[in-house]
């Protein structure tokens, strides 16, 4: 039998972890996640991203902010009771962190209440950022929560 030398060594821990680069490649492709992109017009959304941040400093000064609530019929999106909705345009999306396909986009109009629900039906348990954005008078607000739906 010939001896064990480092030469050996060396050839023995370059195939252990060639083997072991190689089992990740096989185990794991792709990482099993589902990383697509928020949107498919990501970079054209990113030219416009100095319009989204100012419409979050403008309904960031705003007193009175529309709120959320969720109950068994759905989520119910409420303006401050003083809102004047006369030229005002209301649009929700609905992003689903983990799958795009889940995803909601609607233009609404407010009720007598200044509010609107999105029904539960259309929701499936699980996380979603809601993207509300309103133009009043040809100025644009957005305000961004987060939404866990049980």
């Amino acid at each position: 039998m010939k001896n064990f030398s480092w030469g050996h060594g060396v050839v023995i821990a370059l195939l252990a972890f060639i083997i072991f680069i190689l089992s990740m490649l096989f185990l794991f492709p792709n990482g099993q996640k589902n990383s697509e992109m928020v949107t498919d017009n990501y970079y054209e959304e990113e030219l416009k991203y100095q319009d989204v941040i100012d419409a979050k400093g403008r309904a960031d000064q705003l007193e009175e902010k529309p709120t959320y609530r969720q109950n068994k019929q759905g989520i119910t999106i409420t303006f401050p009771k003083g809102y004047d909705n006369s030229n005002t345009k209301v649009k929700f999306v609905l992003n689903r962190t983990d799958d795009q396909n889940l995803d909601i986009h609607k233009s609404v109009q407010l009720d007598a209440n200044k509010s609107f629900l999105i029904p539960g039906q259309v929701l499936k348990i699980g996380n979603y950022t809601l993207r509300l954005t309103w133009t009043k008078d040809k100025t644009d607000y957005r305000m961004d929560y987060d939404v866990i739906w049980k």
